[in-house]
């Protein structure tokens, strides 16, 4: 497996004409378009094409949030006069608008993310069909990116599309790791964790990933769909006990008897194949701390790792943030601090009668964050995912300022109450303060910044 290279500089975004220390708010948000331009796959894709064109045909296969950008950069770069078809599945709403004149040759679709629907199975099945009379002389170019765990979604045998969009939104809202998640959805499915790959089978297949996953590992972004898989049957069933979560019985037993394994590392179906990461998390956070630098801010990376529950992982930044302001420990002041990865919400139960709450994981951050950070003077934070959506929301995150528990004091606004509601929309949005931005048309996770003054 390959990994990215860092961009080039054209075309990033501009700084804010103001310093930091007098627009904070358009400071860090300038870091967060760095960081999501640096992941932008017109910039990774053409160190990693493989010479066109193969003897026989070139097939383009795909899932992801990042798959209709993907697709432009790859019409662009790959040889006019060389053949290119097939078909790529993305987002509702995640398709950017066609450059001009570029010739369109391989097909998007859109289908629903993070719960799978009908249009998501019905890509997958012309997918499969699709592979049908590959040879040896083919080439296959999968392009994958995060959210392709829901929108390439083909059920194991015994297993209707009802029970899959079930057992999806229970994962969701367990506090799963995305690891573990995966580990299910790849035993539960026809077509992930490894098997897009083997039906490919003689043709070579050449994966250019997108990753948004803690680690990078390949078999993980989008639950691996053209990599061989590690993980067992027996993982994927103590993860669904581990969560409480059932199964039909035919399903259960098949997973028992190990009759829904996947395809493992060695298979001969995976020969000749290669991998290349086109974007990462590391490399946008590099980005942005390489800007702020440039604006005469040191800068600090935690981690592009990060997991564990948003709120608890808010209220650790908190900490940190705290220490450099009152102490300087163990950073120096004015400093930002930057972070990655993939955490988790817990949705809490409800009592009967109240509203369910809305939000995703960078808003449930910025909630715990705010209410740990109790006020502290001099310290604002962003929080966002990089593909511009909050879970299922319209914004990509929020943001903290120093002012925030005083203002929501102001407008009767508890923090405690929307945390026990896992409501971080209803919240920030009251205050003004949520981070829309649209799709993103990349996904390399969450994007968390600090900035200490």
């Amino acid at each position: 497996m390959t990994t990215p290279k860092t961009p080039a500089a054209a075309g990033l975004p501009a700084l804010p004409v103001s310093p930091p220390a007098s627009q904070p708010a358009a400071f860090l948000r300038h870091l967060y378009d760095v960081a999501v331009h640096a992941a932008l796959p017109a910039h990774g894709l053409a160190a990693h094409l493989p010479p066109p064109p193969p003897r026989g045909r070139t097939l383009v296969l795909g899932a992801g949030k990042a798959g209709g950008s993907m697709v432009h950069a790859l019409e662009a770069l790959w040889p006019a006069d060389a053949p290119l078809s097939g078909l790529v599945v993305t987002r509702y709403g995640h398709v950017p608008e066609r450059p001009p004149g570029l010739l369109q040759r391989v097909e998007i679709v859109e289908a629903a993310h993070p719960v799978p629907d009908a249009a998501g199975l019905a890509a997958a099945e012309r997918m499969l069909a699709l592979t049908q009379g590959l040879t040896a002389d083919d080439l296959v170019l999968c392009l994958i990116s995060g959210g392709g765990s829901a929108l390439l979604t083909l059920p194991a045998e015994g297993l209707t599309l009802a029970e899959k969009q079930r057992i999806h939104r229970a994962l969701l809202e367990s506090g799963a790791g995305i690891a573990e998640m995966n580990c299910v959805r790849k035993h539960l499915s026809r077509i992930k964790g490894g098997r897009l790959a083997a039906v490919c089978a003689p043709a070579r297949v050449v994966t250019l990933a997108i990753s948004d996953v803690p680690g990078d590992d390949p078999a993980v972004i989008a639950s691996g769909p053209t990599v061989p898989d590690g993980t067992t049957c027996a993982e994927a069933l103590d993860i669904l006990a581990r969560y409480r979560i059932d199964l039909p019985a035919p399903v259960h037993a098949a997973l028992q008897a190990g009759a829904l394994e996947t395809p493992k590392p060695g298979a001969v179906a995976f020969a000749g194949h290669a991998v290349h990461l086109i974007a990462a998390p590391r490399q946008s956070l590099e980005a942005a701390a390489a800007a702020a630098r440039a604006a005469g801010v040191a800068a600090y990376i935690l981690s592009d790792e990060m997991e564990g529950e948003s709120r608890e992982v808010g209220r650790v930044h908190a900490a940190l943030a705290r220490s450099v302001a009152q102490r300087g420990q163990p950073f120096a002041r004015p400093c930002v601090i930057l972070s990655g990865g993939e955490t988790t919400v817990t949705v809490r139960p409800r009592a009967e009668g109240v509203p369910r709450g809305r939000g995703g994981r960078a808003g449930e951050f910025c909630l715990g964050l705010a209410q740990a950070l109790q006020g502290q003077p001099g310290v604002w934070a962003l929080a966002a995912d990089t593909d511009g959506i909050d879970g299922v929301e319209d914004n990509a995150g929020a943001l903290v300022t120093p002012d925030t528990l005083a203002r929501a004091r102001a407008a009767d606004l508890a923090v405690a109450r929307h945390l026990d509601r896992n409501d971080a929309y209803g919240f920030f949005s009251a205050l003004g303060d949520l981070v829309v931005t649209g799709p993103t048309h990349t996904n390399v996770n969450d994007f968390r910044v600090l900035l200490i003054q």
